[in-house]
């Protein structure tokens, strides 16, 4: 069968034929239709995630959407390795597959799964959302982070700060939902008191998808708010502005601040694609809105380099290739 095929570390993947996976009797074979970047695929085929097998070569692609032998369409997720969803056909344990509801397409299905899971795990697994509270998304400016403010709103969140670098992007998400914008300045001391300013007001839960500096300033701004101020959820899920950072011990001490992640290995796989059966339904009655462009996967190389974290790549699946 044809796949993208990961030859070794930092390499591109190649569009080219691969061994196709032999079911077993937990498992069901699946006709991909469509399966999109992410970058969690990214960060697996490089072979830097905490996740990767670090064996190659392989497929690439965590999930995807496709049609059973009976010709339903499904939803699913984490093919066993060396196997992944880019290909022409696909083997998952049958505890990994969801249906799909009628309302979302195989190509908006595929690209709002893996970036929209992140946030509704985060928000329902991890910190256990109540309504009314104040979410505040660091990283805003992403598929992933737009979906948060999205997502945030629909499970109830009272109030919705976002976060980015990019003015533009926060115009948009403004647009999306968030009531607060914060601009992220290079100036230390600005970007902590914005911080500090929102802190006081009362923050119940912070997802960060940057990591890094910002993450830094939001921690001791929240540390700094006091002992009175209200104990903050502060969920880790992406580290796109750097994987480590310097946290002083006295900012945990000093508050109530609970420090958590999410992801593959913090919320279980099977509550993982709950989560995701989840957000597609609401995808249906809520609207979500994401940003994605497609291409046939034979184009994998081209597509790869020019992917941008603004909008989804998906592509789309040809067994007649």
């Amino acid at each position: 069968m044809k796949a993208a095929i990961v030859i070794g570390p930092g390499q591109t993947p190649v569009y080219a034929d691969f061994a196709e996976p032999q079911p077993s009797a937990t498992d069901a074979r699946i006709a991909v239709t469509a399966a999109a970047i992410s970058p969690l695929v990214k960060s697996r085929a490089s072979g830097a995630h905490y996740s990767s097998s670090g064996d190659f070569p392989f497929i690439v692609g965590i999930d995807g959407v496709g049609r059973l032998d009976d010709g339903s369409r499904v939803y699913f997720a984490l093919p066993q390795a060396p196997f992944g969803s880019m290909a022409q056909r696909a083997v998952v344990p049958r505890a990994q597959i969801l249906a799909l509801p009628d309302g979302v397409d195989d190509l908006t299905a595929a690209a709002i799964a893996n970036p929209g899971m992140s946030s509704w795990a985060a928000l329902t697994e991890r910190a256990k959302i109540k309504i009314g509270e104040t979410v505040l998304v660091n990283g805003a400016a992403g598929t992933s982070g737009r979906l948060a403010v999205q997502i945030a709103k629909h499970l109830g969140a009272g109030k919705v700060i976002a976060t980015a670098r990019n003015a533009d992007a926060l115009v948009s998400v403004a647009k999306l939902g968030a009531d607060v914008t914060i601009p992220l300045v290079d100036n230390d001391a600005v970007l902590e008191r914005s911080f500090a300013a929102q802190f006081a007001e009362g923050v119940d839960v912070v997802l960060d998808y940057l990591w890094g500096k910002s993450a830094e300033l939001l921690l001791i701004a929240a540390a700094k708010a006091g002992p009175d101020a209200i104990p903050i959820r502060f969920v880790q899920v992406g580290s796109a502005s750097g994987s480590a950072i310097n946290l002083p011990s006295a900012v945990l001490r000093s508050s109530a601040i609970e420090l958590m992640g999410s992801g593959i290995g913090s919320v279980t796989v099977a509550r993982l694609v709950g989560c995701v059966g989840e957000l597609l339904r609401a995808t249906v009655d809520s609207n979500f809105q994401i940003a994605f462009r497609t291409a046939p996967l034979s184009d994998v190389a081209d597509a790869w380099l020019s992917d941008e974290s603004a909008r989804r790549t998906v592509f789309r699946v040809d067994l007649a290739s």
